[in-house]
């Protein structure tokens, strides 16, 4: 009697893990030089599908190893272990314009990864899979601690990591799109950093949807968390994306209160007015909105990044980055078509180097990269909704950015990131001393 060979068996090591821990991928069992289709689908917190897939051959063992194997061919191809998550798309008939983010990090993002016979494109959910494991993703840690902030007029989240004890500090803020985003606050609890997540451009911290927190605002959220008894006040750092980057650069040079000991700036630009309020910034960028600098692609979505081009060289409509008294990363996509971050960072750099303090600055600049930096292993999001805070307008924005190289910059500067505020929040006692990344 023939033996009767055995089922494909799939494994996913670890199956449990942080959102920017990397995972293998295993197929055994199969019939040698099999064609394969690995898939891996995600049920968002709102509702849609986002999957992905690579096509792999089995070798003369019936082994696939996504480690060592390449793709060939899916939504991504060649040697990429991690290429099930970050090259996640929507399924097709979704809803247009889909952004995936974490909305609720005290549970886990949930992937379900199947194995198909032959190299499939389309019709997952029609067909059988040969085998399927389901692999947990958090932002938060075991022990890491979620605390609902609304204190002292501040509005936010803060995380705590696990332990006793004090902990440095971030302020972390995200960008124009307003409401209270908190993943990347909970992953960098994760990672030990006690990390308050700030809501700052809604009607719940303005009080109405025309009008903006002024520069008091992000006083009190610092000053909050400097006197948290979970901080170690004298080491605090701001992390910023976008517009939230762009706050941080000018709390960091005019405030009196605001004094970090470093700053992690995410596709940014430095000009705004001088010692201006939100309200001023947003007045300032107003006038450019509806006129000749905000282009359209072909599909009419939305290009941004001439709104501030080209940098002035009038000092009163920029930062005066000479007057930085701490180092700052500058993480720079050079597709970003939301924000002129290349030409930024350019001027940003040559402010310092005329001033005496570019040993401050670190710039990490990634071709192929758009706007929308996250942590690793994010699928990349080209084009997305964004919803206007003044009016409430739903329009499609293009945030520039191709998927692998996009990808790989995501992974590599994390991990410069994390190195970072490392360096500086934990080993030094100097905030004049500059990161060698």
């Amino acid at each position: 009697m023939t033996e009767r060979a055995p089922s494909p068996l799939l494994l996913i090591h670890p199956s449990r893990g942080l959102i920017d821990e990397k995972f293998s991928v295993i197929v055994q069992h199969l019939p040698p030089f099999i064609e394969i289709t690995l898939h891996a689908l995600i049920h968002s917190d709102d509702g849609d599908l986002w999957e992905a897939f690579g096509h792999y051959v089995s070798d003369a063992t019936g082994l696939v190893n996504v480690d060592s194997n390449a793709s060939l061919g899916g939504t991504y191809d060649g040697l990429e272990p991690m290429g099930l998550l970050w090259s996640m798309r929507p399924v097709p008939g979704s809803r247009l314009g889909l952004r995936l983010r974490k909305k609720e990090v005290n549970t886990p993002v949930v992937v379900t990864i199947s194995v198909y016979r032959g190299h499939m494109g389309q019709g997952f959910n029609e067909q059988t899979a040969l085998a399927s494991v389901v692999a947990e993703r958090w932002y938060m840690a075991p022990g890491v601690r979620r605390l609902d902030i609304t204190e002292a007029g501040v509005t936010g989240t803060l995380f705590l990591p696990s332990g006793p004890g004090p902990f440095p500090a971030l302020l972390d803020l995200w960008g124009g799109g307003g409401g209270l985003v908190e993943y990347r606050s909970a992953l960098l609890a994760s990672h030990g950093f006690a990390s308050l997540a700030l809501e700052y451009m809604t009607p719940r911290t303005s009080g109405d949807s025309t009008s903006h927190v002024g520069n008091e605002y992000f006083e009190a959220a610092f000053t909050l968390l400097k006197q948290h008894p979970q901080v170690c006040g004298d080491r605090i750092a701001i992390v910023g994306l976008s517009f939230g980057a762009s706050v941080a650069l000018g709390m960091a040079v005019y405030s009196t209160v605001i004094q970090p000991r470093c700053l992690v700036c995410v596709s940014c630009s430095h000009v705004q007015p001088v010692k201006g309020s939100l309200s001023d910034v947003f007045a300032d960028i107003s006038k450019y909105v509806h006129n000749i600098n905000t282009r359209y692609d072909e599909e009419n979505r939305v290009i941004w990044r001439d709104l501030l081009l080209p940098i002035p060289t009038d000092p009163t409509k920029k930062v005066d980055m000479g007057k930085l008294p701490c180092p700052v990363l500058l993480i720079v996509g050079e597709d970003d078509q939301n924000w002129p971050a290349t030409e930024s960072a350019e001027d940003m750099k040559q402010m310092m180097e005329k001033a005496g303090n570019s040993h401050l600055l670190t710039t990490l600049s990634y071709p192929g990269t758009g706007h929308l930096i996250e942590p690793p292993y994010s699928p990349h999001v080209r084009v997305s909704n964004f919803m206007m805070t003044q009016t409430r307008q739903k329009i499609l924005v293009l945030w520039g950015g191709d998927t692998a190289p996009h990808s790989h910059a995501q992974e590599d500067s994390w991990k410069k990131t994390i190195t970072f505020l490392e360096e500086h929040l934990y080993r030094t006692t100097s905030v004049t001393s500059q990161s060698q990344l």
